[in-house]
């Protein structure tokens, strides 16, 4: 059966064709080289560490993969500052650059144990995301809510707050139940609502500068099995209908593909049907094909809208039927720059309307489908969704593009509606900004300073958001 993907693919791969035929190109589109990558060592002879997407580095003096909590503690009492501990490196602002320790807790990985009448389960938190669905699997348990992709670790998801999408749904952070925190001076702190709960608020959503989480411990439900389905939607139509659906299913989200007039709903809901796994995905070639699309018919918009919006017009669902966390995130291999607000709920579809029209009127080389999220409001102190239900937007540049344009034109657009960024995507806000945004800012930085009194853990972009 014909997928949207494959509808997508075609439809650039048409509309490439029709172009190069309709003005005589005939040479074969050049891969755009991108950014130079840095030096491979520095002048010390330390070597690079980059993050996914390229747009960060630095050269740590010291690289460190404790085993245990009791390596942990040694290396926090001894190592070089800035000490940062590093997880899938998926995250675009500086949280990991150091010219001191990068720590990772890849051998600080899998399940403790379990709790299966309390439906719960502890975690070391070097756990990447993808591994933990199996194990909570096997176990009959599974995260109700996944990010959209997988190979995050659970230490690092819960610092910057990373999140799902769902009517009444928390990020991850919403779900833990405990967690500890190995201090600066390698003390071991157990933290829950019941033990330092004031500490366990802060703590939540950490960004590395409260301490090393090593463990803790998610509320989660039984094992279900989840229907997906994707549908390709009329853009305005999708736009309009956002409030009800958002509300009409367990998991719900929207792409709006620019230069198209299209939108790409996604829904999961929980269902007895038989499995039908989802297959193998597409996603990454149809992203190239967008791409094509866009560098042969960027000189002409209205050309672009029409044959890729009548293209992808009579697209049927794609349906899948599996346990949710095989359906939930993804593997994404076309790696990208991201700057991605989360806004009051209500605010949500008119900051999309004014995000869709700029770039459709200002930026004929964006081609990455814009992607909007429903996170249910928490109160850890740090959280983008503290005291609030919010809408997320999230805009994406290819890795080899400039990404200026997210900076200069899509985030005065976001602050004006009352976002709060992502803490692991690119913003421009400092700790007068986050003061403003958040109502009990200076209560965690108070609480982060007793804690790190020397900034052992601070790096300089963590002392502007901190204002240290």
């Amino acid at each position: 059966m014909t997928t949207r993907r494959a509808v997508l693919t075609g439809a650039a791969v048409v509309g490439v064709g029709a172009v190069a035929a309709g003005v005589g190109i005939n040479h074969a589109l050049q891969e755009k080289a991108g950014p130079p990558p840095p030096p491979a060592t520095d002048a010390q002879g330390h070597m690079v560490w980059r993050n996914w997407s390229g747009n960060q580095h630095s050269y740590p003096a010291t690289r460190a993969a404790p085993a245990d909590e009791v390596e942990l503690a040694a290396l926090l009492a001894s190592a070089p500052a800035p000490i940062r501990a590093v997880g899938a490196g998926h995250s675009f602002t500086a949280l990991v650059p150091t010219d001191g320790t990068l720590l990772t807790l890849d051998r600080m990985t899998g399940l403790v144990g379990h709790d299966a009448a309390a439906v719960t389960a502890e975690v070391r938190a070097g756990t990447r995301l993808g591994e933990l669905g199996a194990s909570l699997a096997a176990i009959g348990q599974e995260m109700p809510n996944l990010p959209d992709i997988n190979k995050q670790t659970l230490a690092g998801a819960i610092a910057t707050g990373t999140h799902g999408t769902g009517h009444g749904l928390t990020a991850i952070h919403g779900k833990l139940l405990d967690l500890t925190l190995m201090t600066a001076d390698g003390v071991p702190l157990t933290l829950s609502r019941d033990k330092q709960p004031e500490l366990f608020d802060a703590a939540r959503v950490n960004l590395g500068a409260f301490g090393i989480v090593t463990r803790m411990t998610l509320a989660n439900k039984p094992l279900t099995r989840v229907k997906k389905s994707v549908t390709m939607i009329d853009a305005d139509k999708l736009m309009a209908d956002w409030p009800t659906l958002r509300t009409a299913h367990r998991n719900a989200e929207f792409y709006l593909i620019p230069f198209t007039g299209r939108g790409i709903l996604i829904t999961h809901d929980e269902t007895s049907e038989p499995v039908k796994p989802r297959g193998v995905d597409h996603d990454d070639e149809g992203v190239k094909q967008l791409r094509q699309a866009r560098d042969l018919l960027g000189w002409s918009p209205w050309l672009r809208r029409k044959l890729l919006s009548g293209l992808t017009a009579d697209a049927p669902p794609e349906i899948a039927v599996d346990e949710g966390w095989k359906l939930l995130s993804n593997v994404r291999g076309v790696p990208f720059n991201e700057m991605e607000y989360h806004l009051p709920l209500d605010a949500q579809i008119d900051a999309l309307r004014e995000v869709i029209t700029t770039i459709e009127t200002r930026r004929p080389d964006v081609f990455f489908p814009i992607e909007a999220r429903i996170i249910a409001r928490d109160d850890a102190m740090l959280s983008p969704f503290y005291q609030r239900e919010s809408g997320s937007i999230a805009v994406h540049a290819w890795y080899k593009d400039d990404y200026a344009f997210l900076f200069e034109l899509i985030e005065p657009i976001l602050r004006k509606h009352g976002g709060r960024p992502h803490w692991g995507k690119l913003n421009s806000l400092g700790a007068a900004d986050f003061r403003q945004l958040y109502p009990r800012f200076d209560d965690a930085a108070k609480l982060r300073a007793a804690l790190d009194p020397q900034g052992r853990l601070l790096n300089p972009y963590l002392r502007k958001v901190f204002g240290v």
